[in-house]
């Protein structure tokens, strides 16, 4: 039996030309947004709860405009990851679900709207 060479797999580089992004590494995570703020609902949570201490979990539907199971879903995968947390208690018999940003929270988002910023800046000096 022929012994096989071991290949390896090269990460792709980038075409001639392309100009960096200002105010981000040029390491390839550097180029990914944080795809999970980056979804609408996701950054409209971790948005909302940059600007205020703490929220319910209807104070949160109502000012997004979403169902309870679709900001659940999100809500929860913010928690898992690390960016949120949760605590429920009850007032009188009524549940209460209160929402915070955690530090790994808030330094994702300023992460992400760095970037964001940077591609603004680099599309707007292209143009």
């Amino acid at each position: 039996m022929a012994k096989r060479a071991a290949v390896r797999k090269q990460e792709p580089t980038p075409p001639a030309g392309l100009a960096a992004i200002p105010g981000t590494a040029s390491s390839k995570a550097s180029l990914e947004l944080d795809r999970l703020i980056h979804e609408r609902v996701r950054l409209a949570i971790v948005s909302a709860l940059a600007v205020n201490e703490s929220l319910t979990f209807n104070e949160l539907k109502h000012l997004l405009g979403t169902t309870d199971g679709n900001l659940s879903v999100h809500a929860r995968k913010l928690e898992e990851a690390g960016y949120l947390r949760c605590d429920k208690s009850f007032e009188g018999r009524m549940p209460r679900t209160e929402f915070r940003l955690t530090r790994p929270g808030r330094e994702a988002l300023e992460r992400y709207l760095s970037h964001m910023e940077g591609l603004i800046r680099s599309t707007r000096a292209g143009s």
